[in-house]
């Protein structure tokens, strides 16, 4: 006889933990149930290690599953002790860095590595000082862009303690795996690995005084993406897409994580890049290869900030290769859609610090195979 997660949960909100007020369903120490015909596996938080707790809680969910939902119950509880965490607001802030940025694509492929680039030197160029830090930990891209991939961070010592110097280039900042691997070599890693190297690049780093860090993000929603915004409190995200619908289901998703309410990072909105092609021949036409206003419209349906539309031009992706972004240049359309797209973020960037408070850490637990966003 197969039985009922639904079942269970109701039974288990008749029992509590001793010295918890509320049942063990609303309380959260049930983290999960799962039901296998007549096995049900019961994985469980405790707060208290004492064994006088934990034995009678084990009992308490095996007696009542037997009595309320199946005599003939297999019951199975996973019990892990986790002591309560610290009411910590804000995660561990770099000195001297006013904003921090994330900027994401729900897939790869849609030029989210060259916005970053891009966004980086205009806003280098407008005055501000900026820094980079490539976390796409599999597929680093700046060192090409910023055409420093023979270059390698020096050591500093900065207060007695040894410190990495970011490379710089065009007036910019920038960290990369990159600067780390030989360019044939792969970047094997779990997901640990990648976080500690990360953390290395962030708090390991003399990065000095920044108006902002841009953080170029990999593509998707993953490990990096959580362990990113747990070392760090990020003011806000910039996500990029393409007008298709199967980069726009993607985007959604990206934003969709950042809104998640455990994790609560201000989305400043969504960049929309290869959105037309113009031929030179033929400057006043403008031919919508990828669809037509698709992130915009994506936008509005989430009710985030639309920032722009980037056209696809050849100099652009020429520019990238030639690690000289393509914002470098002066008074031409490229120049110009990109100091549009930044005076957008840097304005969207001032509202949210004016209208909402400092950004908080998330704290990332994994249990019984399942992975748990928490508030820090």
């Amino acid at each position: 006889m197969k039985i009922d997660k639904k079942e269970i949960l109701k039974a288990l909100e008749t029992i509590s933990v001793a010295g918890e007020g509320k049942n063990m369903v609303e309380s959260g120490v049930i983290a999960n149930v799962v039901t296998f015909g007549d096995e049900v596996i019961v994985d469980l938080v405790l707060s208290s290690p004492a064994m006088h707790i934990r034995k009678r809680a084990e009992l308490d969910i095996q007696n009542t599953i037997q009595t309320v939902v199946n005599k003939d119950a297999k019951v199975k509880i996973n019990v892990k002790v986790q002591a309560p965490e610290k009411n910590e607001i804000k995660g561990k802030a770099i000195p001297g860095i006013s904003n921090i940025i994330a900027v994401a694509s729900g897939k790869g492929g849609v030029g989210k590595s060259t916005v970053t680039a891009n966004l980086a030197v205009t806003l280098a160029k407008m005055g501000f000082k900026v820094g980079v830090l490539d976390a796409d930990i599999y597929g680093p891209s700046m060192p090409i862009m910023f055409d420093v991939e023979s270059e390698k961070p020096l050591s500093v010592t900065v207060d007695g303690k040894s410190k990495m110097k970011p490379v710089e280039n065009y007036g910019i900042k920038l960290l990369s795996i990159g600067f780390f691997t030989q360019p044939n070599q792969a970047v094997i890693w779990r997901g640990p690995m990648a976080s500690k190297a990360l953390n290395q690049m962030i708090f390991d780093a003399h990065w000095g005084e920044l108006d902002f860090m841009l953080i170029d993000l990999p593509p998707g929603t993953g490990d990096i993406h959580l362990s990113i915004m747990q070392s760090l409190p990020i003011t806000g995200a910039v996500v990029v897409s393409t007008p298709q619908n199967v980069a726009l289901a993607d985007a959604r998703k990206g934003v969709a994580m950042f809104m998640q309410e455990s994790i609560n990072v201000p989305v400043l909105g969504i960049v929309e890049n290869m959105a037309y092609f113009t031929p030179a021949e033929l400057p006043e036409n403008k031919y919508y290869i990828f669809g037509k206003e698709g992130a915009k419209n994506l936008a509005e349906d989430l009710n985030v900030p639309f920032l722009g539309e980037i056209p696809i031009v050849q100099s652009i992706r020429e520019a990238g290769d030639a690690g000289r972004p393509a914002a470098l240049q002066t008074a031409t359309p490229i120049e110009a859609a990109f100091e549009n797209l930044t005076r957008a973020v840097v304005t969207e960037v001032v509202k949210r610090n004016e209208e909402l408070p400092a950004t908080e850490a998330i704290k990332i637990t994994t249990m019984a195979g399942c992975s748990e966003v928490k508030k820090r």
